[in-house]
């Protein structure tokens, strides 16, 4: 269990990380891939799949300073509501959750009967951050996206810059001034995102997204294969998740009760359980 919800927490602690670049105006950057800059950055956004909806099963490999784990989980994604990874290795009897809502998180231990809640607002007041469930929300569905919108429709090219070109990649830079920088390698020859990469300005935090395995889902490329660094920290830490039984027509409750009878606790003293 304590693997588990070490996984879980990772999750949280994505929250802080950091990077930065020299940036562009997209309006007087070079052409890329045969189009303007502003061009190339709504072939970007354009590529970013529709689906409401989607769920996966998920394969996780953490490594933490040396040491290993694996487990297995489910995901269930709900646009603009939720994002669930539930792990049930007993006879499909589920022994975790973590629900992430716009507000914020909730993690079910149904073995020790204990939770935590957390809202983003105490989230970024705890460690002075400004991260929101539009993020976590984009990162899994591989699209770029802009701190504090949630909606698809709210994103233009109007909101990034263009970044250094290297090669078959360039990177793409959020405009905003806020505590963490969020900055996107895409593919000059179709415009796949290949990277997304958020950090927190002024720190050694840095977190990379990688995508890998892309396959047709829907009518839309979508990577079966993810790979999270986490750098900053004394231990660094490198997650490997691969996806299969991708769907994205079905449907579900996005309520999660948590029964009177389960003890709440901080989730510094979840995390020091986990850890130690």
């Amino acid at each position: 269990m304590r693997h588990y919800t070490k996984l879980i927490a990772i999750g949280v602690m994505a929250a802080i990380m950091a990077s930065c670049s020299s940036v562009r105006k997209t309006e007087k950057t070079p052409e890329i891939g045969g189009l303007t800059g502003k061009a190339y950055v709504e072939k970007v956004i354009s590529l970013a799949p529709e689906w409401q909806v989607m769920s996966s099963k998920v394969a996780f490999r953490l490594n933490m300073g040396g040491k290993n784990v694996k487990a297995n989980a489910s995901l269930k994604l709900k646009r603009g509501q939720l994002i669930r990874f539930s792990v049930a290795p007993l006879l499909g009897i589920e022994v975790a959750r973590m629900d992430i809502t716009p507000n914020g998180f909730l993690v079910i231990d149904r073995l020790n009967k204990r939770y935590v809640q957390l809202s983003f607002e105490e989230l970024n007041k705890k460690w002075h951050l400004d991260f929101g469930f539009e993020a976590l929300q984009a990162l899994l569905l591989n699209e770029m996206f802009y701190p504090g919108k949630l909606d698809r429709s709210e994103i233009d090219a109007g909101l990034f810059m263009i970044g250094a070109q290297s090669g078959q990649s360039v990177w793409l830079q959020a405009k905003t001034s806020r505590r963490l920088t969020y900055r996107f390698r895409t593919s000059v020859v179709d415009g796949a995102l290949q990277e997304s990469s958020i950090g927190a300005v002024g720190s050694a935090y840095e977190m990379n997204w990688n995508y890998a395995g892309f396959g047709t889902l829907n009518g839309k490329s979508f990577p079966r294969e993810m790979n999270v660094a986490i750098k900053g920290f004394s231990t660094p830490v490198n997650v490997d998740m691969d996806f299969s039984r991708l769907s994205v027509n079905e449907n579900w409750d996005v309520v999660s009760e948590v029964s009177s009878r389960y003890t709440r606790v901080d989730f510094e003293d979840l995390l020091k359980m986990i850890l130690k």
